[in-house]
């Protein structure tokens, strides 16, 4: 409650500059004139959501006259490759926010709060709207310490995609309810290794992947956490060993190799019809839904997340788009107009049939958008009740990862014990909160 209320507050705030900028006849022709033949540059991923905003950029280019400039970078060097651009004092005019970077990029200074712009009638679209984004979203992505810094792009909901057909042959008319159900009774009876068959697959490839996408997704539906109230480790509690050790027994469910898995071969593996069950981003529907990619569009079906001990708690993923300070203050607002662009209400339906997973409410209000997407009703349904941070938003994120990568692939390869692996983390994690000055009551908790 209390980060929707912040959400709120920062929505608020801005939504009175934004009805100071309001100037009639507003528009983006208009704002972008003076800023003609600008040049920007923005890191994207090798994900659905950034192809589709790449095939809608020609329009933004044509109608200001902005050249965006792109890379495409793997999203396990996404982050420090960015960081190395923002103390080199590179090029970048776009920073691209994970979740957990949040923090990081906003107490060093690197990114602009929005209400720079916002506030300037120059370049602050009066539909904005940011009260249409998912309050959710622009709590998670988009804030920091009271302020919004990002405006959300390409966000995601855990869901459960599965083979309908598969299921069927096994015996299944539904996908199970419950993260029990999923491995006692599901997996099991859809594993045939002499078929090159398998019930379930979780990305766990070291890095990121590994971190958050596959050990603290065990976590929060069993109970569990990483940290406590005090921002000690919660690794040796009931409910997160139960979750690692869960995780554990998946593994014989799970294709060959699947520790090495990132996201889209993972992805690959259920379209090629070798898994039956997948937990995923909402992003990656379009994919399973690509012809030319898929085997199984056909048989493709979703539903939420399996539901654990503690609830349904499916997994929260994504990004902003932010100003970078470093930028010259032309290239700023030209790289402003962008974000505001790929964002908007204006442009969300465009974006969601391009393949893309748009934060804006109102695009899936769309009876055309509900009846084509087979993931709107689970994922919306995550978003409006509201899921927890299960990755901390705090700069210390990015090294505590490190750890949580390396120890968490180390349980998953049986080099060490769950709880061996949880000691190592929890241990390793302390320290560097110590050192940063978590427990001297000198820094906040949780934003």
């Amino acid at each position: 409650m209390r980060a929707l209320l912040l959400a709120a507050a920062c929505a608020a705030a801005l939504l009175s500059g934004q009805a100071r900028a309001q100037t009639s006849g507003w528009t983006l022709e208009g704002a972008a004139a003076p800023l003609k033949g600008a040049q920007i540059s923005v890191t994207f991923l090798d994900r659905p959501g950034y192809r589709a905003i790449i095939k809608l950029l020609p329009e933004f280019e044509r109608r200001t006259g902005i050249k965006v400039n792109y890379e495409i970078v793997p999203y396990e060097n996404s982050r420090e490759k960015q960081v190395l651009n923002f103390t080199a004092r590179g090029d970048l005019t776009v920073a691209l926010v994970d979740l957990v970077w949040m923090g990081e990029f906003a107490e060093n200074g690197w990114i602009v709060p929005a209400e720079t712009f916002t506030k300037d009638p120059a370049v602050a679209d009066p539909a904005l709207k940011l009260d249409g984004f998912f309050p959710l979203l622009l709590d998670a992505f988009g804030s920091w310490g009271g302020k919004v810094y990002g405006l959300p792009f390409d966000n995601y909901s855990g869901l459960l995609y599965y083979n309908a057909c598969m299921l069927k042959s096994a015996g299944f008319d539904k996908p199970p309810a419950t993260w029990d159900e999923l491995a006692k009774v599901y997996a099991p009876k859809l594993t045939d290794k002499a078929k090159n068959q398998y019930g379930y697959v979780l990305q766990s490839l070291r890095g990121e992947t590994q971190s958050a996408d596959s050990f603290m997704r065990m976590l929060w539906p069993f109970g569990g956490s990483l940290l406590d109230k005090s921002f000690h480790s919660n690794l040796k509690s009931a409910g997160s060993q139960t979750g690692l050790q869960f995780r554990q027994d998946l593994a014989p469910y799970m294709p060959v190799g699947f520790v090495s898995m990132d996201h889209a071969e993972a992805v690959n593996a259920f379209a090629q019809g070798q898994v039956a069950l997948l937990t995923e981003w909402s992003a990656f529907y379009s994919t399973l839904t690509d012809t030319k990619t898929s085997k199984v569009t056909d048989c493709l079906a979703v539903a939420p997340e399996p539901a654990g001990p503690a609830g349904r708690l499916p997994a929260l993923g994504g990004f902003s788009l932010a100003v970078a300070s470093q930028a010259p203050p032309r290239e700023q607002k030209a790289a402003w107009l962008f974000i505001q662009w790929a964002t908007s209400e204006a442009i969300a339906k465009q974006y969601v049939e391009a393949g893309g997973v748009s934060g804006r409410q109102s695009v899936y209000n769309l009876p055309e958008i509900k009846a084509q997407y087979k993931f709107v009703e689970p994922m919306v349904a995550s978003w409006q009740k509201g899921v927890p941070e299960f990755r901390p938003r705090f700069p210390s994120w990015p090294a505590i990862s490190e750890i949580v990568a390396e120890w968490g692939s180390k349980m998953q390869l049986g080099q060490v014990t769950v709880e061996q692996g949880s000691d190592e983390i929890g241990r390793r994690m302390e320290a560097i909160l110590t050192k940063e000055g978590y427990y001297d009551g000198k820094k906040p908790l949780l934003q």
